[in-house]
């Protein structure tokens, strides 16, 4: 006895018969594209009838259509039932006046084969795949003549391996499809030694007869890298790069990490001077890297890594370091500098006093009180006064300072000046200056 496949139209209902195991499977295409309503893919059209139940029960007109014929279909007449349905051809359908739009494709002249896989060439980034098979294109027609292609996704599965950012290379499983076996397959080289498996099509799946096809083992010769870069403060606070650093303070200390694929069997860091890498000072052979940058400049580093042979390699996007040139002072000369605040304030704003300065590698700052008195004095150029002297906050009033520091280009400054402290936390409300000594 026949099977019957029904399916829903927009304006009535198809059903198939006679195709007794393979049921027929429909595709729903893109509308605007081919102006048809439904695809159907039937195992072998031969002995198959097609029927379409109208919505007021009257038999329906249909009309056959091609790319040769599709300006001038040729029509079938009405009935209900399309006995003995023509393979590969388009239908349009009069439920009404309303047209369903539909192609019938005959799997039978499309039967997918794969009996072999070979590795044909390969570069450091390509790998073309040549299959002992067919796997021809599916085509059909839209309802304006012009030809399409229905996507068999035939798969292609292998491992390669991946990197999530700040991490590692880790190994996947990636599955690769391919509309056909016409062009070849061509796809990026896996970055790991890895099998091949082929599998399809998307029709033969659904009719769970799929075929699989097991490839060779290869092993691959494509290398790939990462890498990131922290700049790390005196505290051991770390702050990443995202491809620069754009005025930073010198000295600056910054570690570069670097990720080598499976197959990467030397790696490099390079530091130069110049973007194109022509001035190099610093080649490292190691993942990962300390160096701290001591001048104020502008700098570039990079990350690569080469396979066994040395015939492939990979270069990581440079990163490039700006360090910006010393100043100190307001106006960067040693000459302006802040001279009140309000330390212990309840608002948090203007609580500290400190000397603005950049790229400075020896610093020292004294402040003394109105009779010569030392109140306070640092040596880090990052580091500030919070109006403090042995623990208490000093009384308000005027206080100077003497700075001296070097720049990392070997700029010498001198400085000097007067502080005045307002209404500091717990002051005695005096303007003598004491200090609390």
């Amino acid at each position: 006895m026949a099977a019957v496949l029904a399916l829903l139209s927009a304006g009535g209902q198809v059903s198939f018969t006679g195709y007794h195991t393979y049921a027929p499977i429909p595709i729903t295409p893109d509308k605007k594209e081919t102006g048809l309503d439904m695809i159907y893919v039937v195992y072998d059209t031969d002995s198959v009838d097609m029927t379409f139940t109208t919505t007021s029960g009257e038999p329906a007109l249909w009309l056959s259509f091609d790319a040769s014929n599709w300006s001038y279909p040729d029509t079938i007449g009405r009935m209900t039932t399309l006995e003995q349905v023509k393979p590969n051809m388009g239908y349009t359908i009069y439920d009404g006046t309303d047209p369903y739009y539909c192609w019938v494709v005959n799997y039978a002249d499309y039967m997918l084969e794969l009996n072999d896989m070979f590795i044909e060439d390969s570069s450091c980034d390509l790998l073309n795949i040549r299959v002992d098979g067919i796997g021809h294109k599916i085509l059909y027609s839209s309802v304006t003549g012009k030809s399409q292609v229905l996507d068999r996704k035939i798969e292609l599965s292998y491992d390669t391996q991946v990197r999530e950012e700040d991490s590692d290379w880790t190994t996947k499983s990636v599955v690769e499809t391919f509309e056909s076996l016409d062009d070849g397959i061509q796809l990026q080289q896996p970055l790991c030694n890895t099998q091949f498996w082929l599998s399809g099509d998307q029709f033969l799946k659904k009719w769970n007869q799929e075929k699989i096809l097991e490839g060779p083992d290869y092993q691959t010769n494509a290398v790939a890298c990462g890498f990131v870069a922290y700049l790390v403060d005196k505290n051991g606070n770390e702050k990443k790069l995202d491809g620069e650093l754009k005025g930073g303070d010198a000295p600056a200390h910054i570690v570069f990490t670097g990720f080598p694929s499976e197959e990467a069997i030397y790696s490099k860091w390079e530091i130069a001077s110049d973007a194109e890498f022509e001035n190099v000072f610093l080649q490292d052979n190691q993942n990962e890297v300390d160096y701290t940058f001591n001048d104020a400049g502008t700098y570039y580093a990079r990350y690569m890594v080469a396979n066994r042979d040395g015939d492939c390699e990979a270069y990581g996007d440079p990163i490039m370091i700006n360090l910006s040139a010393s100043s100190l002072g307001l106006d960067g000369k040693g000459k302006l500098f802040p001279n009140v605040f309000t330390p212990g304030s309840s608002t948090g704003d203007n609580d500290y006093w400190f000397v603005p300065c950049k790229s400075i590698v020896e610093f020292h700052c004294w402040i003394f009180n109105r009779w010569g008195g030392l109140v306070y004095e640092y040596t880090d150029p990052n580091g500030r006064w919070d109006g403090k002297h042995n623990g208490s906050y000093v009384d308000t009033g005027v206080y100077y300072f003497v700075v001296t520091a070097v720049g990392s280009d070997g700029e010498k400054y001198e400085g000097k000046g007067d502080i005045t402290v307002l209404h500091s936390k717990g002051s005695r409300g005096t303007s003598n200056g004491t200090g609390g000594f």
